[in-house]
């Protein structure tokens, strides 16, 4: 705020002649040519106007690029052996742009569609990256805080002055005296604090830190986002590839039960086996209607993942399609610093190096504060007068402040600042393990599927061979209906179980891609 009505004071006016006579006359004392520097003996010396101005130049360039107190910050070294599950698939990881748009690997139109209206229109990442510009903000506004601050505050005062006050009482004697009077002041204040110990700096380091950590929290919510899309995706391919199953079986039970109705017509047949054909056709539907019903709550979720109300771009997935193929593998190892690329890790090593930054902010307290405020104004009975030499009022403020006797509460928020940055050490930590298990898991998971996935086709082929040679036998009378429907039924399993298997693997992929924090390539 603008500082008004400054009095000179007979101290104020020797100082001031002290400020403005001293520096002339060491002007004028100046040393003679020729002469040597103490400090720098090959320098000719300089007028001492000259080294006062640039002697106090480098003072102030030394509080600004002081050392700020408190540890520099340092990324922890975390060693971590070799991934043993990911040689299983031999995958090999990217560090290209396919890692931010993994799902392309999968070479699905449809999938890239979803995945891009997820990305544009999901409501949970609209607020994550509201937080992110909220954290981008608050870095700003610390940045700021190691800013000069310049106020401008034009004012009018209108006073009628008290009869019974102090000054009242003495001048309402005075013969005609107006007690309205108006008073104007313009005037400009520009104030600094000087960062001499660094807390300024390491609340602006602590700020930027934990914006980069919201920033990698919202990448975060991106992949997960991403990746329950994908999942969600294949879950309905699986299920409408499980349906064209069910429905070739459900077609091939009614068309078996038919028959058994005609030889039950000419009494070769008997009531049980028509009643263990039905019970078969019945479950077959019953498997139809609960893939239906999956499919269906598979595609809701996929409506609201893309911020869309359910059933609006349901009907776009109702034509069947296959389900995409995996990445194809690659023969390459993958590198353990993959894990530091993961949003969580980046976000959890960032918030570390923001505790860490909040010890210096908290030990900077122990050192005084220095402020310097500035003021240039203008102040007038009369409009008129208002910007003349008489009305000009400057004046310079140096302050210092200094919580001498409160160093037990710095030292105790110190300690809890150290105690914050050794329970963010610890989580990082904690992180880097958990980012290890889920790769492990993921691509273990991915490896045992496609281990199950081969078996189960050679299952399904012997299955086929086996149902059509027990179909044979009981059309030629030498085999039970119920043995022959029991094949039928295990065949249908197997086949649903493969079905499954594929579209397992497919999510498996997925959950690699989410483990790894981005993708691969083959």
């Amino acid at each position: 705020m603008t500082i008004y009505g400054t009095r000179h004071t007979p101290h104020s006016i020797r100082l001031h002649q002290f400020m403005t006579e001293v520096p002339q006359v060491i002007q004028n004392r100046t040393l003679k040519e020729g002469t040597r520097c103490l400090i720098y003996p090959g320098a000719r010396r300089r007028p001492a106007a000259a080294i006062i101005r640039q002697s106090v130049f480098a003072a102030v360039m030394s509080c600004l690029t002081a050392c700020a107190v408190g540890p520099n910050y340092r990324t922890p070294q975390i060693s971590l052996i070799p991934f043993h599950n990911v040689s299983k698939t031999a995958f090999s990881i990217s560090s290209s742009e396919n890692a931010v748009s993994w799902w392309k690997s999968f070479h699905d139109t449809e999938l890239d569609k979803i995945e891009s209206r997820v990305l544009t229109q999901n409501l949970d990442l609209k607020a994550a990256y509201a937080r992110v510009l909220q954290g981008r903000a608050i870095a700003r506004s610390a940045a700021a805080q190691m800013l000069p601050t310049l106020d401008f505050s034009p004012q009018v005062s209108a006073t009628r002055l008290s009869e019974e006050g102090l000054i009242g009482h003495i001048v309402r004697e005075i013969p005609h005296f107006n007690r309205d009077y108006r008073e104007y002041n313009v005037g400009g204040v520009a104030s600094w604090e000087l960062d001499i110990a660094g807390g300024l700096r390491r609340a602006h380091e602590a700020a930027r830190d934990e914006f980069q950590a919201a920033e990698a929290e919202g990448d975060g919510t991106r992949l997960s986002l991403a990746a329950e899309a994908a999942d969600t995706y294949l879950r309905i391919r699986g299920d409408q590839a499980r349906l064209r199953i069910a429905r070739d079986v459900f077609t091939s039970n009614q068309k078996m039960m038919d028959l058994i109705r005609q030889r039950r017509s000419r009494n070769v047949a008997d009531d049980r086996e028509l009643s263990s054909a039905t019970v078969v056709v019945e479950a077959a539907r019953q498997n139809m209607i609960d893939i239906e019903k999956d499919e269906e709550t598979q595609s809701n979720r996929l409506d609201v993942l893309m911020g869309t109300q359910p059933g609006t771009y349901a009907v776009e997935l109702r034509i069947y399609a296959e389900l995409p193929a995996v990445p194809a593998p690659s023969a390459n190892a993958q590198p353990l610093e993959v894990l530091r690329r993961r949003p969580d890790v980046i976000a959890s090593e960032r918030r570390l190096a923001a505790s860490n930054a909040r010890i210096g902010e908290a030990l900077a307290n122990y050192y005084p504060k220095i402020s310097l405020q500035g003021a240039l104004g203008f102040e007038s009975m009369s409009p008129q007068q208002l910007f003349t030499a008489p009305g000009f009022q400057p004046t310079a403020t140096g302050a210092l402040r200094w919580r001498i006797f409160d160093f037990g509460k710095i030292s105790s928020d110190v300690s809890r600042a150290r105690g914050s940055y050794a329970e963010a050490l610890a989580s990082y930590q904690a992180t880097m393990l958990r980012a290890a298990e889920d790769v492990e898991d993921a691509f273990f998971h991915l490896s045992q599927t496609r281990q199950a996935i081969a078996s189960q086709m050679h299952n399904v082929e012997a299955l086929h061979h086996a149902a059509a040679l027990t179909w044979q036998s009981y059309t030629a009378g030498t085999l039970a209906l119920n043995d022959a429907l029991q094949a039928n039924i295990t065949l249908l399993n197997a086949q649903d179980r493969l079905a499954s298997m594929r579209a397992e693997e497919d999510r498996a992929a997925v959950e690699c891609f989410r483990a790894l924090g981005g993708g691969w390539q083959s």
